[in-house]
């Protein structure tokens, strides 16, 4: 199974900064509410941080501000870090919770569409991403294994723009529960669902989390450059 993600095409007004790459291992798992306490369970956990380099939009048109909080807290800001471009549809459903259809994918011999509830919360110092539902839509043996599992996601995003080089960093931490149910797998250890899931998630963000970022600030400079032009 590969789900492959992609990112709307965006042009840079100057060269991306070198990406920084540093892992490391923070784990908050969650309980999951499952159907029933006394199946087994397999808890699986990723966590990336990533840094990148932010362009200098201190001043712009007329000494106008363009501080990059002013963009996470702007509704293009919002799209951006939801990467509104790669989703099938997304929509608010007000005080800072937006509904996210992810294009269809291929699980098995079965397709499925997953929808994520999500709230985004900006302060002057942070940008906050939490999950609070993960559900997959599509037949009706696949949507009933939305009660074998839960899943929870933190992204925060906080930035520097003080230093003589200001940076953005992403730390992002995905947590999923599964009921282990069926055969084989209810015969084996929980270790052997646990280490290969783990792995696969911890591949999909090392893979999906510096794409989002590159993305991020592509759409910033296009935000700066409308209301450079707008300011005009």
């Amino acid at each position: 199974m590969e789900a492959t993600a992609t990112t709307g095409p965006a042009f840079l007004s100057f060269a991306l900064p070198k990406l920084t790459r540093r892992r490391i291992q923070v784990i908050k798992v969650h309980k999951a509410n499952l159907s029933d306490s006394k199946q087994k369970k397999a808890y699986l956990f990723a966590t990336r941080k990533e840094r990148i380099g932010l362009p200098n939009y201190d001043v712009g048109s007329g000494g106008k501000t363009f501080h990059i909080r002013e963009f996470l807290s702007d509704p293009s800001g919002v799209e951006a870090i939801l990467n509104a471009k790669a989703l099938k549809s997304f929509q608010s459903l007000g005080s800072d919770l937006y509904r996210c259809t992810l294009p269809r994918i291929q699980l098995l011999n079965f397709e499925v569409v997953p929808v994520v509830d999500l709230r985004v919360t900006s302060t002057s110092e942070v940008c906050t991403v939490e999950m609070l539902s993960c559900t997959f839509e599509g037949s009706e043996i696949m949507e009933r294994q939305n009660k074998h599992f839960s899943a929870s996601m933190r992204n925060q995003i906080t930035w520097d723009t003080n230093n003589s080089e200001p940076f953005l960093d992403i730390d992002v931490e995905l947590n999923l529960a599964l009921e282990i149910y069926t055969k084989p797998f209810t015969l084996l250890p929980i270790s052997a669902v646990e280490g290969p899931g783990n792995l696969v998630m911890q591949a999909l963000l090392d893979r999906l989390v510096p794409l989002l970022l590159q993305q991020l600030i592509r759409d910033y400079d296009n935000w700066v450059q409308q209301k450079c032009e707008f300011s005009s």
